[in-house]
């Protein structure tokens, strides 16, 4: 079965971060040889001072597959984690989703493009939860994490929003990458513009800096700008902080 699962709300200040942690609980997913899992997406969700949130108010997620026998233990150590490692006054929520089985997964998107707006909840997202029979559950202090979780899954299930935790390496100087090049030999499926102009295998492109992808059409991608330098044209990798809305 392929599942959803996201957690929010479990550091603060001077702890470290929920997608160290989910990092965690997907490794030894698969130490343990549950299934497969893929790599962790990150969620941006509203930011308003009404809402209380460590730095930047952005849920984490990642999918994965597994026998219907495994599913009590992957939640149970998501839980185990949870309790162990997560920030003494924080507010864990745990959120797990399988899509094969939801009659109107267009709710629970529609949940996460709320959460990207405006502030939502806790009786909104366990309604939600129980209309569509979704494990959510909290895990400490006010449990406002379920909110994010809940969210960070539909965006996550969407497809189209968030970008890829961590980065595929880091060019201290610029460096030329023929497009096949970057497909052969890292995780990512396509090279485009923002605009969605996708680039032939055979286009060259300048890196520099974190090669971060984002997570579009459920693929890792690479965004890319045109740079002009008299009269030759040349693509390049967008900066960290051109990256950061995803």
């Amino acid at each position: 079965m392929k599942y959803l699962l996201a957690i929010d709300d479990t550091d603060q200040e001077n702890w470290p971060g929920t997608g160290h942690l989910l990092e965690k609980i997907r490794n030894n997913i698969q130490k343990n040889k549950w299934g497969l899992t893929t790599k962790i997406t990150r969620h941006q969700l509203f930011v308003h001072p009404s809402i209380p949130y460590t730095s930047h108010n952005s849920v984490m997620c990642f999918s994965g597959e597994v026998s219907k026998e495994l599913i009590r233990k992957i939640r149970e150590l998501t839980i185990d984690f949870i309790k162990k490692e997560s920030a003494p006054r924080s507010d864990p929520g745990l959120c797990m989703v399988f899509p094969e089985e939801l009659n109107f997964s267009e709710k629970l998107i529609n949940f996460g493009k709320k959460a990207k707006k405006e502030k939502i909840s806790k009786e909104d997202a366990y309604s939600l939860a129980n209309q569509l029979s979704i494990h959510l559950s909290e895990h400490g202090e006010t449990g406002d994490g379920i909110i994010g979780a809940l969210a960070g899954t539909g965006l996550r299930l969407s497809g189209n929003d968030g970008r890829f935790r961590g980065y595929h390496f880091i060019a201290e100087s610029i460096i030329k990458y023929q497009v096949s090049d970057l497909y052969r030999k890292m995780e990512i499926d396509r090279v485009c513009t923002e605009n969605g102009r996708v680039l032939s295998d055979k286009d060259w492109i300048f890196l520099e800096g974190k090669i971060k992808t984002i997570f579009k059409n459920n693929q890792s991608v690479l965004l890319v700008k045109k740079y002009q330098e008299g009269n030759q044209a040349f693509w390049k990798n967008l900066t960290h902080s051109e990256i950061k809305h995803y």
